[in-house]
């Protein structure tokens, strides 16, 4: 990959990379990393509609000491 940065870009690139103890290299793969991870994945929209769609439904509430049972029976050992 090559990517194209005019000289101060490129200067104050070394200089981040410089104070975290990293290569160019390193520094601008974290970034591009971090880039990724905070871009969304999946169409909002159909998730939207997912949720506007459960939210028209009643659904009954569970006892809540029948839920934590059963969630405590979760972690017990396998039968």
């Amino acid at each position: 990959m090559q990517v194209l940065v005019d000289e101060g870009e490129f200067r104050r690139m070394q200089s981040a990379a410089r104070a975290r103890g990293l290569t160019l290299a390193e520094w601008v793969r974290s970034q591009l990393r971090e880039a990724l991870r905070a871009t969304p994945t999946g169409n909002a929209q159909r998730k939207l509609d997912a949720i506007r769609n459960a939210s028209q439904h009643a659904y009954p509430p569970a006892d809540i000491d029948r839920m934590l049972e059963e969630i405590e029976r979760g972690y017990g050992p396998a039968r």
